[in-house]
């Protein structure tokens, strides 16, 4: 991945990036709270940023947000603790600043950025059924030929996003997003531990099944393997390994 850029420092008009978190929910099939991963916030946020872009950080209703806790480079299980970059972030007082107060997405102007980057986490799946405000937004975004891009469980956004004629965002778009194998993966590794019943899924729908279901190209690059993919000005990435790569995307897409 190639971020060099000799002109980023004294950019006369650096190019803004929103990127969008989940305000922090409960899973209505396990009870744990959720909220969103911290690698598709820390990941972009560092690429952006080397790129000289300015980012901003909003949330669906503003305010406070949580990561959930697997994302946590600090976090007891150690599943997260090589992600250096995220504990870099968190390290930072004036970046986890901006975590604690996120502006709503209301407060997003088209006019003020030149794309918007959902980050994913398990909240989206459980929240962004009533964003309406954030999907809105995307599609404004989307449809003003900007860049619009989501993440992850970020991407449950397109099962919501619809375009001023009615159709699905996603029909006919190439797109990809967390996969059905990742959800298996997920389902086992909870079932192994007896923390959900087996009649009982880590999620109450499926990505890549919907996403289909509407009329999408699903594609995905396999268990866990970072991966992105660029319809127009729709971009994608596959899951909480891919935020380098979906920010990559859309710099190039920018131009800049």
């Amino acid at each position: 991945m190639s971020l060099k850029n000799p002109n980023r420092v004294h950019a006369a008009k650096p190019k803004r990036v929103a990127i969008v978190l989940a305000n922090p929910a409960t899973s209505t099939t396990t009870g744990w709270p959720v909220g969103f991963w911290w690698s598709e916030l820390t990941h972009p946020y560092f690429a952006f940023s080397e790129q000289g872009y300015e980012v901003a950080l909003f949330s669906p209703e503003g305010g406070k947000c949580e990561a959930d806790s697997l994302s946590d480079p600090r976090d007891p299980s150690g599943y997260s603790k090589t992600d250096l970059i995220s504990m870099g972030f968190i390290a930072t007082p004036e970046l986890m600043a901006l975590v604690e107060n996120t502006q709503p997405v209301s407060a997003i102007k088209l006019d003020a950025f030149d794309a918007i980057l959902v980050a994913g986490g398990q909240s989206p799946m459980f929240s962004f059924d009533t964003a309406d405000g954030l999907v809105a937004k995307f599609v404004e975004f989307y449809e003003a030929g900007k860049v619009a891009a989501a993440l992850c469980h970020g991407v449950a956004i397109l099962k919501y996003a619809r375009l001023s004629n009615g159709e699905f965002l996603a029909k006919g778009k190439t797109v990809t997003g967390f996969a059905n194998v990742e959800e298996d993966f997920a389902d086992e590794a909870v079932w192994s531990m007896n923390l959900l019943p087996k009649d009982k899924h880590v999620m109450p729908w499926r990505i890549e099944d919907t996403l289909k279901s509407m009329g999408a190209n699903f594609i995905q690059a396999g268990l866990w393997r970072s991966f992105s993919v660029r319809d127009g000005n729709l971009i994608t990435g596959q899951q909480n390994f891919s935020g380098m790569e979906t920010a990559e995307l859309v710099i190039e897409a920018l131009g800049a």
